[in-house]
Order: C-alpha cells, then structure tokens, then sequence
C-alpha cells in the first residue's frame, strides 16, 4: 500500500469517528437544521397577530365591557387589537373599517351599525385577503366568515315570555330596535313566537307596535309617550327591547306615576337596569353572559388569524339573506329580582353593592 492510500485511509476513518461522536455529543449537524427548523415554525404560530376590532358605539355600558374583554383576552394570547368606535355612524365606520384593512389586520371583526351597508366592508376585506367576523350583530347580504353572539330569537321570546307568565292579560305596547340591526328583527321574530298565540286568543292586545331608531333611550321614550297618550294609560306591560330603551320607556312611565305599575323588559343586563329591576320599576332583564361572548370571540378571532381549525367550535348556522354563515351561538338568560343574585351577581358581572346601592339596607339581600 502507497503512503497515498495509507494517509487517504486515515482521513477516512478520522471523519467517520467525528461523524459517529456527533451524535453522541448532541451536535448532528441534521438534527441542529431540523431544530431550527421547529423552532422557526413555533415562533410563526406564536407571532402578535393584528386584529381589527370595527364597532358601532360605545356608548353604552355593555359595548364597553365587551371591548375591554375581548381585548384583554386577545392579548393573553399574543395578539394586538386596533379599536375603532363609529358612534352610530354608516359612512364613519366604513372608513374606519377601509383604514384597519389598510394597516393590514389579520382579522377584521365588526358589530355593524347598518346590517346592510357592512356588507361593502365584508367585500373590501375580503379582496385584501382578510377574514371578516361579524360580532353580536350579523352582517347581510354578504359571506362574512363567521357570526359569533347569542340565540337572538331566544332572547326575543324571554323578554316576551316573561311578561305574558306574569300579565296574560291586558294592553301590551311592543317595540322592537332599531329596523337597520339584523339582530332587532331575530328579537323581534323571538317576541313573536311568545306572543302570538296570546294575540289570536284575544288575551292580549297590541295597542301599540313600532321600531326605535338607532337604539336611542330618547327616541323610546318619545313612543311610549304617544302610546300612553292614544291609549289614555291604560298599558299593562311593554315589550322594550333593551335595557337603553327601556329606561327611556320608564322615564315616560315616571312622568304619569306609572313606574312600577306597567311591566317592562329588557336585555343586556346592563347595571342601571338591574338596578331598576331589584327596585322592581323594570320587570327582567336578558343576561347574556359577555365575558363568555367576548372570550370565545378573541380565542376564536386569534386562531382563525393563525390558520388554525376552529369547526369544533361552530354550533350553529344563521342565514343572512345570502348564506347560512357559520356560527356560534351561546344561550341567553332570563334574569329577575329573584335570580339576579345567582346570574349576574355570581358571574361578577356586577358587584352586589352597585346593583343595590339605591336599596335600603333592610330590604336587601343577604350579601353573598
């Protein structure tokens, strides 16, 4: 053997021995790439997504608490939310939507003011590549990816359903939200349901029946004032289809010294309304549990943002007049001085103090 072959014999067995000790001491060049490799991939699901959050109003109290919820739990999992508020107006939130696109968003969800005129923002994400979720208010005439809220019929028929057990009989007065919210007409196809087979029996009567512009306390208490007026007073219970309308209602109630006397719904749970209900001048309320809504929101908003499967999650289907958008839907709660305690109070919605603040202290409660 040449001392060619013997030096080339020499090298060879010294590279296999490094090659076999590599492994053995944790530095195979393979597995280091492959580790990269991982460590790049896991690092891309953890990246700060971007979400969108478009909103109609914050003007009332139950929109706040579910910014503040969403947001917060959408930064426990690593995502930045940019807050746009229309204050109840078309054109404003539709720019606002065409500027979160342009910032480039991952995710844009929308509680629309205008059901209708959303559908432009839908189209306009969606030509960008970005995902639109309509939140608690459903977005027509359009393919929105998601719908996420509550049962909206059901709530309608818990409003209705509670007046009808506690007055069968008399004058009802029914208003519905505002005609342009895709939610009021499921409310009101839920009130509906209730009260219909009272009506064709004769049992009750509708003595009044319209729609409250933009939501505005003001404007329901300018219609329960007419309805008042054309019915001499004479109103058992009023199907009001929020708290915010509602406390426009019992102002209108107040001013005949009919506070207390005439049933009046509500929904959202808000803290003024629950107050009015344990002071028994408002009769329920709807308790949809918003913590529960704006935590599966953001958890939901952030997996559709980071491609991950979220169908295990849809339980529910709901037509906007254009496809049956995938939804999730959660219950909604009847609440009354008798259960606000247990509902409300329990799920530190709000604290027992500022629900009974205008309680005297010997008709309260036992302080849980």
């Amino acid at each position: 053997m040449t001392k060619n072959h013997q030096l080339l014999k020499r090298i060879t067995v010294l590279i296999l021995a490094v090659l076999l000790a590599l492994p053995a001491a944790g530095c195979n060049p393979l597995s280091k790439i492959k580790g990269w490799g991982a460590r790049a991939l896991e690092k891309q699901q953890r990246k700060a997504v971007l979400i969108g959050l478009c909103m109609d109003t914050l003007q009332e109290e139950r929109w706040q608490k579910d910014r503040d919820m969403f947001v917060a739990r959408a930064q426990e999992l690593g995502a930045q939310v940019l807050v746009t508020e229309a204050a109840g107006d078309d054109e404003l939130q539709n720019k606002q939507a065409d500027n979160l696109i342009t910032q480039g968003v991952d995710v844009l969800v929308v509680v629309p003011h205008n059901g209708v005129t959303a559908a432009s923002i839908v189209e306009k994400a969606h030509k960008a590549g970005i995902k639109v979720i309509a939140y608690d208010r459903l977005i027509n005439d359009s393919d929105p990816d998601l719908y996420i809220s509550f049962d909206g019929e059901r709530v309608g028929f818990l409003q209705a359903d509670y007046l009808l057990k506690k007055q069968p009989t008399g004058n009802y007065v029914w208003l519905a939200g505002a005609p342009t919210d895709f939610n009021a007409h499921l409310f009101r196809k839920g009130n509906e349901r209730a009260l219909k087979p009272y009506i064709e029996r004769g049992d009750i009567k509708v003595v009044f029946d319209d729609w409250v512009e933009d939501w505005k306390p003001e404007n329901a208490r300018r219609l329960m004032e007419n309805a008042l007026t054309r019915n001499n007073d004479n109103v058992q219970a009023v199907v009001a289809p929020n708290d915010g309308t509602a406390g426009g209602i019992i102002q209108a109630l107040k001013s005949r010294n009919l506070a207390g006397k005439v049933l009046v719904s509500g929904q959202d749970a808000d803290l003024a309304a629950c107050q009015r209900v344990v002071e028994g001048v408002q009769a329920m309320t709807v308790y949809k549990p918003i913590h529960a809504l704006s935590r599966a929101a953001a958890e939901i908003t952030v997996a559709v943002a980071r491609g991950e499967d979220i169908s295990s999650r849809i339980n529910n289907a709901v037509n906007n007049k254009k496809i049956d958008v995938p939804s999730v839907l959660i219950p909604p709660i009847q609440v009354d001085i008798d259960n606000m305690m247990e509902t409300v109070i329990k799920d530190g919605f709000h604290a027992f103090e500022d629900v009974y603040r205008n309680v005297p202290f010997d008709q309260r409660p036992p302080k849980p």
